[in-house]
């Protein structure tokens, strides 16, 4: 069944103009016209258009992928772009990971090397949150403590810094995995746990802190994914175990 340039564009979210110039430099050109001129694509131009728009989607440039669609059979081009996906997620997945990891270590004027930064966090630079955290925390007793002691950190104090903080939020997946309520005493000491080590390397962690910091867990995305990847649902354990753990104490 013949479709029309607006119709081809509807169907593929792209532009007339977009399909226009692929047909122009030849990257696509329709497989027929109309008796008045316009341009008539067909359920093969239209799959050659999703293989386009799906390197595109990876960043090729148009030169590339005509070279690549001059080879190859659907099924070829498949499990290339599905190459090409996997090394894709593979490196947003170890730069999520060295955001969450900069996230909940909120690691302000970090003073390491070039080299110490990228052997600690990868090619995510640490200091590019600094100005976000100072506009949200900068007139906190909180945020002076963390800078004053995460400013003299060395290279090993942040590893195990790392290290600590991914040993208990292991052992919080863990109990959650095990069935154990949240509000156990068991859920509450490890909360206990997290709290502790954040007030002995970043700054005094009060219980009412830390029940802000367990509220933060589930409404901010960015804690939360760090917590879901350990195990779903996970951001919601830690919050209902850190406030049972203040509601014990308070007790």
């Amino acid at each position: 069944m013949p479709h029309s340039v607006g119709e081809a564009a509807r169907l593929s979210g792209t532009t007339v103009r977009t399909l226009h110039h692929y047909d122009e430099i030849g990257l696509l050109t329709p497989s027929a016209r109309t008796a008045a001129g316009y341009r008539s694509y067909s359920d093969a131009d239209l799959d050659r258009l999703r293989r386009i728009l799906g390197y595109r989607a990876m960043d090729l440039g148009l030169d590339e992928i005509a070279t690549i669609l001059e080879d190859g059979t659907d099924r070829e081009h498949l499990r290339r772009q599905r190459e090409l996906l996997l090394a894709r997620i593979d490196r947003l997945q170890r730069v999520v990971a060295a955001v969450d990891r900069e996230l909940e270590a909120s690691t302000m004027g970090v003073e390491l090397t070039q080299e110490e930064k990228f052997e600690l966090f990868g090619d995510f630079d640490p200091d590019d949150h600094a100005e976000e955290a100072e506009r949200r925390w900068g007139g906190t007793d909180a945020y002076r403590q963390s800078q004053q002691k995460m400013n003299s950190f060395t290279k090993q104090d942040w590893q195990r810094f790392t290290a600590e903080q991914q040993e208990v939020g292991q052992r919080l997946a863990e109990a959650k995995q095990a069935g154990i309520a949240p509000d156990s005493e068991q859920a509450m000491d490890l909360a206990e746990e997290h709290r502790q080590h954040i007030t002995r390397w970043c700054y005094d962690c009060t219980y009412e802190i830390h029940r802000g910091l367990g509220e933060m867990y589930v409404a901010d995305e960015r804690f939360t994914g760090h917590y879901e990847k350990l195990e779903p649902g996970l951001a919601a354990y830690i919050r209902t175990a850190i406030h049972a753990n203040a509601d014990r104490a308070g007790a």
